[in-house]
C-alpha cells in the first residue's frame, strides 16, 4: 500500500502523514502550501506541491507513486470565511474532492478516506450526537463536507472505492511542539493569542442551558485523530468494502469556562475571560458518540484535555520565542 495524503503539510494533515509513515505505511504528502508547512514532514516523506483542484497533477501523482489508497484532508475550514465566501468553499471543497475522486477512479484507486466534520450536523438538541442524528449543517463549510460525504459514497458505489468518512469534532493538541497548530482559528491557539497579546480571552454567552451556562464541546486531541486516520486505512488495507461513516470524538463534554480555567491553570495567565454575547449559531452542546468508531475501527481516544493543553501551549512557545525571550 502507497497512501497520498491530500493537506498532507497542514496541521492535521502532518500528523496523518506522521503516524501512518511511523506505523510503516508508505506515505506521499500532496499540498498546495496554503496553510501548509513543508518542515512538518520528515525527508522520509515525498511532498508533492501542488491542488487537489489540478486533475492532471493527481493523475501524474497516482501513476508516479503507484497510489493505492487516498486520505482526503485538503480543504478550507473556516465557517465565517465560508459564511463571507460560499462559492470558493464550493469551488474548492466540493470541486477539488470531484476532481480528485475522478483521478482516484481513473487510476484504480480502491481505497478513500475523507475528512468530514461534525459540522455536518449543526445544532442538533440531544446529549450524544450519533451517526444517526439528522444532518442540518448551519454554514457553507458544512454543507460542503456534507455534499463531500454524499460524493464520496457515490463515487464509491459507482467505482467499486472502499470508503470511510471520518467526523472530526473539536481538534486540539500537538503530537511534538513542532507539529503545533500556528493559525488562531481554533479556540486553544485563539485563547493563547490573546493571552498572548495582553488581551482577556473571549466566552460568547453564558446563557446557555448547561451547568456553568457555556457551550459544551467534545475535544479530540490531534494525535489521536491520526491514528483514527491510521485505523480507517488499515481496515481498508484489510479488504473491507463498501461504506462508513464514523464520529471522532471523546464522548465528554467540557464547557467553554472549564476550558478556560485550565487553559489559565497551564499557561499561567489568570487573566478574566470577558463574557461576549452569544454567537449566531452556536449550538449549546455537542458532544460525540464514539461507540461505533470502536466497534467498526477497534479505535478510541487516549488522551485527555489537560494533555491537548499543554501539548498546545508547548507547541505556542515554540512558534512564539518572543514570549519566553528565547
Amino acid at each position: 500500500m502507497t497512501w497520498l495524503i491530500t493537506g498532507g503539510a497542514g496541521y492535521i494533515g502532518a500528523h496523518v502523514a506522521r503516524a501512518m509513515a511511523e506505523a510503516g505505511e508508505r506515505v506521499v504528502a500532496l499540498d498546495d502550501l496554503s496553510a501548509g508547512m513543508p518542515d512538518r514532514l520528515p525527508e522520509s516523506i515525498p511532498l508533492v506541491q501542488g491542488s487537489s483542484l489540478d486533475g492532471d497533477l493527481l493523475k501524474r501523482v497516482l501513476a508516479e507513486y503507484g497510489i493505492t489508497g487516498v486520505v482526503h484532508l485538503a480543504a478550507r475550514k473556516q465557517v465565517g470565511e465560508s459564511v463571507a465566501d460560499p462559492t470558493r468553499y464550493y469551488q474548492e471543497n466540493v470541486g477539488g474532492l470531484a476532481t480528485l475522486l475522478a483521478a482516484v477512479a481513473g487510476a484504480g484507486v480502491e481505497r478513500f478516506v475523507f475528512s468530514s466534520s461534525a459540522a455536518v450536523y449543526g445544532n442538533p438538541d440531544v446529549d450524544l450526537i450519533t451517526e444517526d442524528t439528522p444532518c442540518a449543517p448551519m454554514s457553507p463549510y458544512g454543507e460542503t463536507k456534507l455534499a463531500g460525504e454524499w460524493l464520496v459514497r457515490a463515487a464509491g458505489r459507482a467505482h467499486g472505492i472502499a470508503t470511510v468518512c471520518l467526523r472530526y469534532f473539536n481538534v486540539a493538541g500537538a503530537a511534538s511542539p513542532e507539529l503545533a497548530d500556528t493559525g488562531i482559528f481554533n479556540i486553544v491557539p485563539m485563547v493563547f493569542d490573546r493571552l498572548t497579546r495582553g488581551e482577556a480571552p473571549r466566552i460568547f454567552g453564558d446563557d446557555y442551558p448547561t451547568p456553568d451556562g457555556t457551550c459544551v464541546r467534545d475535544y479530540i486531541h490531534v494525535a489521536d485523530l491520526a491514528e483514527a486516520h491510521l485505523a480507517a486505512a488499515r481496515r481498508l488495507t484489510d479488504g473491507a468494502s463498501g461504506d462508513l461513516t464514523v464520529n471522532i470524538g471523546r464522548s465528554e463534554g467540557v464547557s467553554v469556562r472549564e476550558l478556560m480555567t485550565l487553559i489559565a491553570e497551564v499557561t499561567g495567565n489568570t487573566v478574566r475571560p470577558l463574557v461576549e454575547p452569544r454567537r449566531p449559531g452556536d449550538a449549546p452542546r455537542a458532544v460525540a458518540s464514539a461507540a461505533l468508531a470502536a466497534d467498526e475501527l477497534g479505535w478510541s481516544a487516549r488522551r485527555e484535555v489537560r494533555e491537548m493543553v499543554e501539548s498546545a501551549w508547548r507547541g505556542w512557545l515554540l512558534h512564539h520565542p518572543e514570549i519566553t525571550g528565547a
